[in-house]
């Protein structure tokens, strides 16, 4: 599900002054499929240029965040995870055993939101959704598994 943002681009649509760290730590943004971390982001940046600190990944991840560039999102394991702020809604599935995310959308679960909040005398203007699971075993691991 994962679309392409160029954060760089959008740095400019705002007035945001690029330094030459901001455009990597954008380019690292843009180029994530996952959702990193700060620390992530930083072992990524340094990789392209070492003289970024994290200090400086802290900064550049709070403004990008201040100016509606990137979405901050906590998956319940302690760590502030972030992705560019989508065009398009998705909601999120986080497996609670290995941390990984997997982005969605599904109409039907859309229209039932929408529905909730008219019930309860709403217009809904905007939402976000996280589930955590863990993952279902096929059955036929499950099946193996049990014999010796």
């Amino acid at each position: 599900m994962h679309q392409p943002i160029d954060i760089e681009a959008l740095c400019a649509e705002r007035g945001l002054r690029i330094t030459e760290q901001r455009r990597v730590i954008a380019k690292v943004l843009s180029d994530s499929t996952d959702h990193p971390d700060v620390e992530k982001l930083h072992e990524r940046a340094t990789a392209i240029d070492p003289g970024i600190s994290i200090a400086t990944v802290y900064r550049t991840v709070r403004l990008f965040e201040e100016a509606g560039i990137l979405d901050r999102h906590d998956f319940g394991d302690g760590r502030a995870r972030y992705e560019a702020a989508p065009e398009a809604h998705h909601d999120h599935m986080i497996d609670v055993e290995t941390g990984s995310v997997i982005e969605f959308v599904d109409p039907e679960l859309e229209a039932l939101q929408r529905q909730i909040a008219e019930r309860l005398g709403f217009r809904l203007v905007d939402h976000r959704m996280e589930l955590f699971g863990v993952k279902l075993e096929r059955q036929d691991d499950e099946s193996t598994s049990t014999r010796k």
